[in-house]
């Protein structure tokens, strides 16, 4: 750990960046199914989030060197696909993190602080589920459902996002869980019934992740 810490401190003061890097599954690609089968596990991982993961690297890349040249309008030009490809990162790693083979936990109902938030918001797990699938099946084109935390309110809320936009970034609420409603998400498995995708992959919840996540924004 030292050592990696001074290596980092080496990195920054030689002006070098940490790169972003496709994080690691804890579990295998085939363990969620049959809700999400192996073969979108691994295109969707290994595949799109990579992508993500690559393309936001190089456009970090071309901000540094116009922002270093003075380039406003290179700048300006680069935002949006760090937005997107920021966001694709930030909501797959949240994404993958949410789910739980059955086998160790996925499905299981929330426990503790966050079901008792989720209690006194929405009057039980079952109501707030109902309204976030109808939110996020009624998302137009690619997106996001999300179960977040906001901040000022201190309350629990549901937001839906349109493309890779990050919930946070643009809405001020702390993700807590999200649904990928792109067809690469689902397409090969519920061809184009989202509806069915979004039922079924309340059996995956790991609720355990959206608790710890619950806590560390609530605190």
């Amino acid at each position: 750990m030292l050592a990696l810490r001074t290596a980092r401190a080496v990195a920054l003061r030689s002006g070098a960046r940490t790169k972003f890097t496709l994080p690691a599954l804890s579990y295998d690609y085939g363990a969620l199914e049959p809700v999400i089968s192996g073969q979108i596990m691994e295109i969707h991982h290994s595949k799109h989030h990579n992508t993500y993961v690559t393309n936001l690297n190089a456009a970090v890349e071309t901000l540094e060197q116009a922002t270093a040249a003075g380039d406003v309008t290179a700048i300006v030009a680069a935002q949006g696909a760090i937005k997107f490809n920021g966001g694709g990162h930030l909501n797959h790693s949240i994404f993958w993190e949410n789910l739980a083979p059955p086998s160790e936990g996925g499905g299981a109902p929330p426990t503790g602080a966050l079901a008792a938030a989720i209690d006194a918001e929405f009057g039980g797990v079952d109501a707030m589920k109902t309204k976030l699938s109808a939110m996020t099946v009624g998302v137009q084109g690619s997106g996001w459902g999300w179960l977040g935390y906001n901040k000022a309110t201190g309350k629990l809320a549901l937001a839906t996002c349109p493309n890779q936009d990050p919930l946070e970034a643009t809405t001020g609420l702390v993700p807590l869980f999200g649904i990928d409603v792109w067809e690469h998400a689902y397409y090969l498995d519920y061809k184009n019934v989202r509806p069915d995708y979004v039922s079924a992959i309340w059996g995956l919840a790991n609720w355990a992740d959206v608790g710890a996540r619950y806590d560390a924004a609530s605190k």
